[in-house]
């Protein structure tokens, strides 16, 4: 036997480095700025996590309490467990190598450390409850993102990128945002039902840009209340989610999210109409009814429907232009 036989021999015998079992990592040791495996980046990711949420554990408590409270805001609660079932459904599909991102780190740990002093330059007074818990729980993100960045890797953000920015709906939306969102809703949905005024060949006249006179009720003015925000903020997440869900083409998701505020316009002016046309062909007092008053569900889970037809046109649509595709391919 040769020299070169006996030295492939030798090579042959030597035991191979075990791996980590968590991640497929050889166990002897990882690259410099890689995070170690992944059952050991979860339980470090959870300690730092907790803690984190321990030190903000006042303005989070008043989040709870605030979205117990108050409709617009009442899907915060349920944001962080959509988000944590998002990223279960991704687990077995995250990268064995992810390297901590410092840059991600310093940025939204600036971030972080600026809604706080934020905070403190313009005086916890100075601030109504619901713009106080919009920026501290911007704070408590960042700094839960940052930290990611440091504990799980630059690659694994990568990879769970629509649960981690699903998480921006547990912010609550500030005053200013709520104030100008409504004011447009408004006249939008008195556009939209003037024009379903005449096209239904309704008599009234416009006093003014949110104000009708109709015949037997008098006048009407769509007012905040009428602005169906808390549903049309709803459809804006349900539509994003959906999306991400069961379309994969960029443009088919943009188009579904696109179309969610026309449609919760229509609702609003096809509402209106609708208890304008009972009150004055049925019974006037139909205007001051429970329909009237507490009416918003029925008219939100009748706006679903169109909402899932556009959803499931675009869902077949991929569908099959993937076919086509794939037997053009094959052909």
């Amino acid at each position: 036997m040769d020299e070169t036989e006996r030295v492939m021999e030798r090579k042959d015998e030597m035991p191979e480095c075990p791996e980590d079992p968590a991640s497929g990592v050889p166990a002897s040791g990882d690259p410099a700025g890689v995070v170690g495996g992944g059952a050991h980046r979860w339980r470090k990711f959870a300690l730092f996590a907790v803690l984190l949420t321990i030190a903000f554990a006042l303005p989070l408590l008043a989040l709870i309490r605030h979205a117990l409270g108050n409709e617009l805001h009442s899907h915060i609660l349920l944001i962080p467990f959509v988000s944590a079932y998002l990223i279960c459904r991704k687990r077995r599909d995250l990268p064995e190598v992810s390297e901590a991102s410092w840059w991600g780190v310093a940025l939204f740990g600036f971030l972080g450390a600026g809604c706080l002093a934020l905070i403190s330059v313009l005086g916890r007074e100075a601030l109504s409850p619901n713009d106080f818990l919009s920026i501290t729980t911007a704070s408590y993100l960042c700094f839960l993102v940052g930290g990611a960045f440091c504990l799980l890797g630059s690659a694994w953000l990568r990879a769970l990128a629509f649960p981690v920015f699903f998480l921006i709906f547990m912010i609550p939306l500030p005053d200013q945002a709520v104030s100008s969102f409504e004011h447009w809703l408004v006249l939008g949905s008195a556009e939209v039902t003037n024009f379903f005024f005449q096209l239904t060949g309704t008599t009234f006249l416009r006093v003014s840009q949110t104000t009708f006179e109709l015949p037997r009720i008098g006048r009407i003015t769509v007012a905040q209340e009428c602005s169906g925000i808390r549903s049309t903020w709803v459809l804006v997440i349900t539509s994003l989610l959906a999306s991400h869900l069961f379309l994969k083409s960029t443009w088919r998701r943009g188009l579904l999210v696109a179309l969610v505020v026309p449609l919760g316009l229509l609702r609003n002016g096809f509402r209106i109409v609708t208890i304008v046309l009972l009150s004055i062909h049925v019974d006037p007092t139909i205007i001051d009814s429970a329909l009237h008053r507490s009416g918003g569900p029925l008219f939100f889970a009748l706006s679903l429907i169109p909402l899932f037809i556009v959803l499931w046109l675009l869902w077949r649509g991929e569908r099959g232009g993937g076919e086509r595709s794939t037997l053009n391919i094959e052909h």
